[in-house]
């Protein structure tokens, strides 16, 4: 973000939503710039936006299945959105007539018009159609949607083998499918307005999108331990620098001029882990990150973090993290891909 100030995102509330696409994003907002930090270092960062559920009225609000919902603000009482999000809305998807919601599409033109960004997921995007906004634009719904915004909406393009499309002035109006892509919706304006490195981070931590491989590969296996050990805080400082290092456990030996036992023995007991299943989480860590960011091939990459051999690597990386590296890679390409094309995109915040 150009400042300091924490994104506003109201999450649009009718009798209509879904409490989970509801409080499934409104947890994934809230965790921006402050859940990281906390389950890596032990400190919480500086929160980056500020969720807040708007509705027509302040009362609390019964929603689908049953749950109770309470707005924070009002159409009126909200301040400047940075992003609007409209959650699924479960209504009958043959409806011929537009549903009762003119406030909140006077609503959404207005904010729309004074910057902000509008996001719908699901079926949100048949409340975003009544805007007009959406005409002469591509979008894409819940397939079971799909047909009937085409029929009462003409003028939209409708996408429904893609699972997110973006559309109007500086690609400020993003649609997204059905299922849980409301969570792809979510990493999306994430890495739009916060940065691709967020984004991931998020990912790993809710482990979306790639969840049916389970938490392994999303760990951080080089978790910063905090420790009173100045000796080992050292070590730990020293290697994140130079984990690529010929023989970083007998370099850190010898900087601590303690007896390679002694030292041994202290780092683990600091760190829950040997100096040299440390060094491998580092360097892991960094492998990740260079699968994720960058092209580099396998070797070139073994290499870059201190393997010369790179089927060591293969095994190492394989055994550790759940995956091969070329795996790994995969599972992140399209969406690092999106990532990339979305900040290419970004709107300034106001």
């Amino acid at each position: 973000m150009p400042d300091e100030r924490r994104l506003i995102i109201a999450i649009l509330l009718t009798p209509e939503v879904t409490a989970s696409t509801v409080f499934g994003l409104y947890d994934l907002f809230a965790s921006v710039g402050r859940d990281w930090p906390m389950l890596t270092r032990g400190t919480p960062g500086r929160p980056g936006a500020r969720p807040v559920l708007v509705a027509r009225h302040d009362a609390p609000m019964q929603v689908m299945n049953g749950a109770w919902l309470t707005p924070q603000e009002t159409l009126d009482s909200c301040p400047p959105p940075d992003i609007v999000y409209i959650p699924e809305l479960f209504v009958d998807p043959d409806a011929p007539g537009e549903q009762p919601h003119q406030p909140e599409v006077a609503w959404l033109r207005r904010v729309y018009g004074a910057g902000a960004t509008l996001a719908s997921a699901c079926s949100g995007s048949v409340l975003l159609a009544q805007t007009g906004l959406l005409d002469g634009q591509s979008a894409t719904s819940h397939w079971a949607y799909c047909a009937g915004i085409a029929a009462r909406h003409p003028r939209i393009e409708v996408e429904p083998d893609r699972f997110l499309v973006t559309a109007g002035e500086g690609e400020r109006i993003i649609t997204s499918g059905g299922g849980t892509s409301y969570l792809d919706l979510g990493l999306y304006l994430v890495a739009r307005f916060f940065g691709a490195k967020e984004a991931m981070n998020l990912a790993r931590i809710y482990l979306i999108d790639w969840h049916k491989d389970g938490q392994l590969p999303f760990a951080a296996l080089a978790r910063a331990a905090q420790t009173r050990d100045g000796t080992v805080a050292q070590a730990q400082e020293w290697i994140a620098l130079n984990y690529a290092h010929a023989a970083p456990v007998g370099a850190m030996v010898s900087q601590s001029a303690m007896p390679e036992r002694t030292f041994k023995r202290r780092f683990k007991e600091a760190t829950g882990l040997t100096p040299l299943d440390y060094v491998h989480a580092v360097r892991l860590e960094e492998a990740k990150q260079l699968l994720e960011t960058s092209d580099m091939g396998i070797p070139a990459l073994a290499r870059e973090i201190g393997y010369e051999d790179d089927s060591f690597f293969r095994r190492l990386f394989r055994r550790k993290v759940g995956l091969t590296p070329a795996a790994y890679r995969q599972r992140f390409r399209p969406f690092r891909m999106a990532l990339e094309a979305s900040e290419q995109s970004a709107p300034q915040t106001r």
